[in-house]
Formats: C-alpha cells, structure tokens, sequence
C-alpha cells in the first residue's frame, strides 16, 4: 500500500469552514483556505452557517494554491481523504460541504483520492 504523503482535511464549525492539505511527512500544511479569511468571508454571506458555495470556493481557493505552493499536488500528484472519517466528525451533516471542496479540487485538476467514496443523500 502506498505511503499517503499528502491528505485533505476538512473542518466544518457552525459558521466557518477549513480546508488544508498536510504533509504528514515533514508534518506541515502545505496549503490551506478558509472561510475565516476575509477576501473569502466578503464573497459569501456566510450568516448563521457555513454553505456549499463558500465550500466550493475553498476547494478553488485551496486547489490555486496547492499549484503555487506545491506543484507536484497541484498539476496532478493528488491528496488522499478518507470521506467518511471528515464527515462524521461532528454530530450534524456536513457532507454536501466535504464533497463540494472534494468536487471543487477535482474540477480544477487536483486529483483526489478518496476513501469511502459513495455520497449517501439523506431526505
């Protein structure tokens, strides 16, 4: 089984969210965005909660940057992500937001490998 170098993490509170890619080799974020930053936060009212628009502007933001800082990543190296692990790590869903960024870095080339890959819809 190969080494997974460089894995997306993704953290959802009730009005921001956070999406950084970590080397955990040399234990750093390489990349990082969030809606905590303003040039961000002024493109979205965000309000009460984070939504899947400000989601897929992360994974944008995050997928330019990961072709600056890290281009190995960026022009196709990819990031590993266990989905299921970042969903359930808060007691409400915040699966349309994971799978937003995840659909925001595979729209702008970042191949991402995924664990768990099925999107389970509730009604």
């Amino acid at each position: 089984m190969a080494t997974r170098r460089f894995v997306l993490k993704v953290y959802v509170s009730a009005k921001h969210m956070t999406a950084n890619v970590v080397d955990w080799q040399h234990r750093r974020v390489v990349a990082s965005a969030s809606t905590v930053e303003k040039s961000i936060s002024d493109a979205f009212e965000l309000g009460r909660s984070c939504n899947v628009k400000a989601a897929a502007s992360i994974g944008e933001v995050l997928a330019m940057r990961l072709k600056t800082e890290e281009a190995g990543i960026g022009m196709g190296g990819g990031v590993h992500m266990d989905v299921e692990k970042e969903i359930e790590k808060k007691s409400v869903d915040t699966g349309p937001e994971v799978w937003a960024v995840v659909d925001a870095l595979r729209k702008r080339g970042v191949k991402v490998f995924v664990e768990n890959e099925y999107r389970v819809t509730k009604s």
